[in-house]
């Protein structure tokens, strides 16, 4: 199976470095050597390997390279730097391609300016999309939300096996990447957060509750939720509002990229996988074509709630609910579909066995739906 960014990367290879990101295990090494299979003579080095890391610090690569990898190009001190020069003094027709997670994805923040020099792709989990030409998309969202999107544990297509993964993939992102953000006695505090996280997926997150849970300050909390989202273990979905300031200070929502880790019931992995399905579909549109489009929420101050709503350009296209096997449109969403016009009303149901029309709302087939968005 071609992973989906594998033709964009493909197109624009020639045209600048190509920087991917993405969670661990997510699947960049395999998609990065799928892509050498395009050229003549292209070299996989990653700074990982003792050997490699020589090699990549001496720039002793083969001369008539051209494709280059760099895999794990953030460990090297002043590697932005690195790249900038090596980008800067390739032979004519030399494609590069950076890969790497964590603090790679802080490239942009600050440090060295790699501006005009590259495009910035980011992996994510497997899709209904992705597997919309093997299975049928209600037993594809199914597995999803049961084994999670990550290759290995999907296509194991076994609990146990997934299970295994988990229980060692977690264990080593605490163990070295989260240290490599925080102190040693940071690590226990972050491991409850993680746990009281799995908990309250798909609720509008109070940093206040939590620091009184952790016995921690609120802005402690807020730290640590910003170096878990920074290593693409959760990702937060903040509510609409006209107001961009606004929107920013008021409760965010917190997803998995792995649906299976999350503790919840059935409904609770389908809004997850439904999170994760759209937030790559966005992603995929902001880095291939450079849409001005997002992922939200919806809520009112009496608590009138939207689980989730899509923009362009600041202004809402669709307003998009998640349920297992509901086929009635919620109150929430009679009350936004009235009052929001312009949006498209969607409520997603798993277990339909009927699409309908119901005034403004329309209720679908939540995997034939996802298995049309863009990625």
């Amino acid at each position: 199976m071609d992973r989906y960014l594998y033709h964009p990367i493909k197109k624009d290879l020639p045209r600048k470095m190509i920087i991917l990101t993405g969670p661990r295990q997510v699947g960049k090494t395999w998609l990065a050597k799928a892509l050498m299979s395009e050229f003549k003579n292209p070299q996989y080095l990653n700074y990982d390997s003792l050997e490699d890391a020589r090699i990549i610090r001496s720039s002793t690569w083969a001369m008539k390279t051209d494709m280059l990898v760099l895999d794990e190009i953030h460990k090297m001190t002043d590697w932005k730097m690195f790249i900038k020069g090596t980008y800067d003094t390739r032979p004519e027709g030399q494609a590069i391609m950076v890969t790497g997670s964590a603090r790679l994805d802080t490239f942009r923040q600050s440090g060295e300016s790699l501006a005009g020099r590259y495009f910035h792709f980011r992996l994510n989990p497997i899709s209904v999309k992705e597997l919309q030409d093997t299975m049928e998309p209600h037993e594809a969202l199914s597995l999803l939300s049961r084994l999670g999107g990550f290759p290995e544990p999907f296509l194991s297509g076994s609990e146990t096996e997934a299970a295994r993964w988990r229980n060692q993939y977690y264990t080593d992102l605490i163990r070295e990447d989260i240290v490599e953000f925080g102190r040693i006695q940071e690590i226990r505090t972050m491991r409850l957060l993680l746990e009281l996280l799995r908990e309250r997926v798909g609720s509008p997150l109070s940093y206040s509750s939590i620091a009184g849970d952790l016995q921690i300050a609120p802005n402690t909390v807020r730290r640590y939720i910003e170096i878990l989202e920074s290593l693409c273990i959760v990702f937060s979905v903040r509510p609409f509002h006209a107001n961009v300031a606004r929107a920013v200070l008021r409760e965010p929502k917190i997803y998995f990229y792995d649906s299976g880790y999350i503790k919840g019931d059935e409904g609770v992995r389908l809004e997850n996988t439904c999170a994760v399905s759209l937030l790559k579909h966005v992603q995929y549109l902001q880095d291939t074509a450079g849409d001005d489009i997002a992922l939200h929420y919806v809520r009112t101050k009496d608590g009138r709630e939207i689980d989730f709503a899509l923009s362009r350009e600041g202004k809402l296209t669709h307003i998009i609910e998640v349920k297992l096997s509901e086929d009635i449109p919620s109150l929430s969403m009679r009350y936004f579909s009235r009052r929001m016009p312009e949006a498209s009303a969607c409520q997603l149901v798993h277990n339909l066995r009927q699409e309908q029309q119901r005034d403004e709302v329309s209720i679908l087939q939540a995997g034939k739906w996802l298995a049309r968005l863009s990625a």
